[in-house]
This record gives C-alpha cells, sequence and structure tokens, in this order.
C-alpha cells in the first residue's frame, strides 16, 4: 500500500460534496442472547435463560453502514414496515448518521431475522417477513430525483425480497447510466438480465457457479462463463470475492486476482461481502485506482471477519490497518515480496557483492515468529550472521502465529516485530510469510546454509531434506538456555 492511499482514506473518503446512494432490501438483525443450562420438560429442548436483545442493521442496510463508516456521506432507500422492527431500524440509522428521509413504507412487516443465541450458538431463527410487489410509480419517481441529483457512486444490494423489481432496476440503471454514476450490484439469483448495463456486480464463488449455470466446480470453466457474462449484460467487470483467497477481476478480456493478505484468526466472514462493495465504491467516490480500490476492499474484509458477528468496518479501523503495512514496507531491509527477495539475492550472487573473496555469496536462512525478541533470540541470530554472508530471516506473520501458537498470540504485530529484527546487524533482510511452514520461501531462495535451533533434531527442520538437492546444508545452533517468549510471558502473568 502506498502512503498516498492513507491521505486519500482520511481526505477524499469524508469529501462533503460527494456522496453514496444505496438502494436495497432493508432487514432488521435481532438477537436474542443467553445462556442454555437445562432442557424443557415440556419437550426435548433447550430453555434459554435470556440476557439481552441486540439490534443490528441487516441486509442492504449494512452495506450503507459500511459505506458511511468509511466516511462517505451516505443515503439509503428501501421499505420498513409501519410496526416496531421498523421504527427500531429507523432509530438506528439515525443513530449512525444515515438519514431516514428516503426510507419507504409499506404495508406489510419490516424485515426481521430473529435468532436466539445459546451462549455463541445460534439454537434457532425466525424470519419476519413478507414479499413487496416493489415501489409504486410515485415511490419510483422520486428514487429517481434522487439520482438525477447526483450521487457520486451507486450500490444495488438485492436480497430478492422484491423491493427491487425487475422495472424499478430497469429504470435504475438507465438513470445511473444516462447520469455516468457508477453502479454496482451485490446480485441475488440467476436472473442476470435485470442488472444489464450496470458498472460491475459482486459475487462470492458460490453464487457466480450459480449465474455461469455451472454445477462442477471447474476453476476455468466458471472464468470463461463469467468473461462471456460480462460481454453479454454490458457489465465493466465482475468483482469476484473469495473468502481468504481475495477477490478475481474479470472483464470481457481479462481476469486479473488480488490476493488478501490475511493478518488476523478469521471469526465470521458474515458481512464481508457488504465490505467489498461498499469499499470498492468508496474507492469510486474518492476516484482511487481500480488496483488500489480492490487491495483496499481486500483489506477491509480482512478486520471485518476478525469479529464476531457482522460488523461494519470504520475508518479509522482501516487507517490503523494501513499505518501498519506502511511502517513494514517502509522498515529498509523488510522485503516486499518473494519475488524480489529471489532478485536481489541473484544480483548479489551475480555481482559477487562482497569483495576480497574469490568464494561465492554464501546466503543463510532462519525462521521463526520472534514474539518478544529476547537474549536468546539475538544470541541465535549473531551466530547464524557470523556463518554466512548474508542473512535471511522469514518471519511469521501475525495470521500464521495464531495457527501455531493459538488466538492469544503473538503478544507483539508483524510491523514492530519486524522493525526491532531489522535493528540487529546480524539481520541483512526480513520477509513476512503466512504459511504453517517457510518451505516454499526455501525452495525459491536455495539457501547455503539453513539454521534451526538445537532444540530441533535434523528430522524435525523443515527444508532439510531439500537443502540437500542444491548441495546446501543444515546447521543447528545451540540455544540459550532458561530464555523462551513463553517463559517471559509465564511470569508477566
Amino acid at each position: 500500500m502506498k502512503n498516498n492511499i492513507i491521505d486519500i482514506v482520511s481526505n477524499r473518503f469524508n469529501s462533503k460534496d460527494k456522496w453514496g446512494l444505496v438502494i436495497g432490501d432493508i432487514m432488521l438483525d435481532h438477537y436474542i442472547i443467553g445462556d442454555v443450562k437445562r432442557l424443557s420438560p415440556e419437550a426435548p429442548v433447550p430453555i434459554v435463560n435470556v440476557d439481552d436483545n441486540v439490534y443490528k442493521i441487516g441486509g442492504a442496510g449494512n452495506v450503507a453502514l459500511n459505506l458511511s463508516g468509511l466516511g462517505i456521506n451516505t443515503f439509503i432507500v428501501g421499505e420498513i414496515g409501519n410496526d416496531y422492527s421498523g421504527e427500531v431500524l429507523k432509530s438506528l440509522f439515525k443513530e449512525n448518521g444515515i438519514s431516514t428521509k428516503n426510507l419507504i413504507k409499506k404495508k406489510g412487516p419490516t424485515t426481521t431475522k430473529t435468532r436466539i443465541m445459546g451462549g455463541q450458538q445460534q439454537m434457532v431463527r425466525l424470519d419476519y417477513e413478507e414479499l413487496s410487489s416493489g415501489p409504486s410509480e410515485i415511490e419510483l419517481k422520486k428514487i429517481l430525483k434522487l439520482i438525477s441529483n447526483g450521487p457520486s457512486a451507486i450500490i444495488i444490494s438485492d436480497y430478492e425480497k422484491g423491493f427491487l423489481s425487475n422495472t424499478a432496476l430497469k429504470k435504475i440503471i438507465q438513470a445511473a447510466n444516462k447520469k455516468n454514476i457508477p453502479l454496482l450490484v451485490d446480485p441475488k439469483g440467476k436472473d442476470l438480465a435485470k442488472y444489464q448495463g450496470a458498472t460491475a456486480i459482486t459475487p462470492n464463488k458460490k453464487e457466480a457457479y450459480l449465474l455461469a449455470n455451472l454445477t462442477d466446480k471447474d476453476e476455468k470453466l466458471l472464468e470463461a462463463s463469467l468473461k462471456k457474462i460480462t460481454k453479454k449484460y454490458n457489465f465493466d467487470y465482475i468483482a469476484m470475492t473469495q473468502g481468504e483467497l481475495g477477490i478475481k477481476y474479470i472483464t470481457s478480456n481479462k481476469i486479473e486476482e488480488f490476493p488478501t493478505r490475511a493478518s488476523e484468526q478469521v471469526f465470521d466472514v458474515s458481512g464481508a461481502g457488504d465490505t467489498v462493495i461498499a469499499t470498492l465504491t468508496a474507492g469510486i467516490i474518492a476516484n482511487l485506482a481500480l488496483k488500489d480500490s480492490f487491495e483496499l476492499a481486500n483489506l477491509a474484509a480482512g478486520i471485518v471477519v476478525r469479529q464476531i458477528g457482522t460488523m461494519p468496518i470504520e475508518r479509522n479501523e482501516l487507517l490503523i490497518e494501513l499505518h501498519s503495512l506502511t511502517s513494514i514496507n517502509t522498515i529498509k531491509k523488510v522485503t516486499g515480496s518473494k519475488d524480489d527477495l529471489i532478485n536481489e539475492i541473484e544480483i548479489l550472487r551475480k555481482n559477487n557483492a562482497y569483495q576480497n573473496t574469490q568464494e561465492k555469496l554464501i546466503v543463510g536462512f532462519t525462521n521463526g515468529c520472534f514474539d518478544i525478541l529476547h537474549a536468546g533470540h539475538v544470541t541465535y541470530l549473531a551466530k547464524a550472521k557470523e556463518q554466512v554472508d548474508l542473512l535471511i530471516v522469514a518471519l511469521n506473520s501475525d495470521s500464521s502465529v495464531r495457527k501455531i501458537k493459538g488466538s492469544n498470540r503473538p503478544i507483539i504485530g508483524e510491523a514492530d516485530r519486524a522493525l526491532v529484527l531489522c535493528s540487529l546487524k546480524s539481520v541483512d533482510s526480513v520477509i513476512l510469510f503466512d504459511e504453517a511452514t517457510p518451505i516454499n520461501l526455501i525452495k525459491s531462495i536455495k539457501p547455503n546454509v539453513l539454521f534451526k535451533g538445537n532444540d530441533y533434531t535434523m528430522k524435525n527442520v523443515v527444508g532439510a531434506n531439500d537443502m540437500k538437492k542444491w548441495g546446501g546444508k543444515v546447521i543447528l545452533i545451540p540455544v540459550v538456555k532458561g530464555k523462551s517468549t513463553t517463559k517471559i510471558i509465564k511470569k508477566i502473568s
């Protein structure tokens, strides 16, 4: 991420002269929360002792919350019933600074999803809903007039509850195109004709297979089908969300991957799609390059999935994450990618950069979490450096540390761990990796020496067998007894 993206998120996302419009199916998410300690004597069902009632904005409303949370001046259009749930929604929108003046009252109930929770476990869900017949002619005229006022971008959030009728969608998309307003759609169902002419649609992979009418999970066939769909329905592009794999950008003649960079444990993916479409739209409103918007959307989705339940993104959360990444990428010794590191090593090897020696450059490699750097780490790295010309340290990302050591680790974040390592004279280069092991890095770099502590055995050292293939060797360095991060944490506790 470049520093100018931080400036754009800080300033252009909060521009007073630009605004976003969300149109779609609004819902109320109601959580009845309690504990389960016994079964009912009346029937074999658990008794939930209710502790709390929690209400959250759902559906298109959550998209609006995400857009507003990013700092975009946001307006929403949708239907609510003349009932208690409708009043709760209006109150929640006002609390979050989103105008309710464009909410349309319908005859039926407000779409409400009531989830009864026993601890963290959902016991049952109760749905209150009645399909809409769509906006009336008068209501549709009001929506089109709102579009004529020139929102900077429009999001269509379709849950097939009837409000977004084919007639309404056609006129809304035509009005947006007439004003050259970007319009992004979170689609539902298989009927793509109703979205024809939209700037983009943002299905998840499961929805994409449905849209492509494919039953076999054939990635190449899916890509080919989505290219045809983009052309057939006159979309500029399709942004297919793929969870931890990131976003796939598809046009009629091109496909590009924007992988996510997970840095935390995933708790709940619900609502991540809302965050992606809102962040992409915020990027469009701020005139951010599309590539940067995709990377930003991945980053925002990575933040919201760390939290339990549907939670919208907040601009400050995104800025903190951006600052963290920028601090890592600007540390002198940190290499941004595996390819960059390999290129640097090859240049050094070819140029025989270390003068006054006829021998080849000796590249050393080690890896670890290095969480709470202590004397044992420093001594180990110094001894490794004594035996090589160039010492590369592969540092486990926050996500990788959690997989190995549990949800309470690391104590120190990856940016700070990288900075401290780079301050050591013994360390020449640091590269972050997300995988469980650094085997792919080892095979790509082909170091001359692989270092581990002698608390390992040769059989347990990842990459030891591969080192033999290119004539490398493994050295086990004696560890300093009594020095460990685990012991430090226990002592603090």
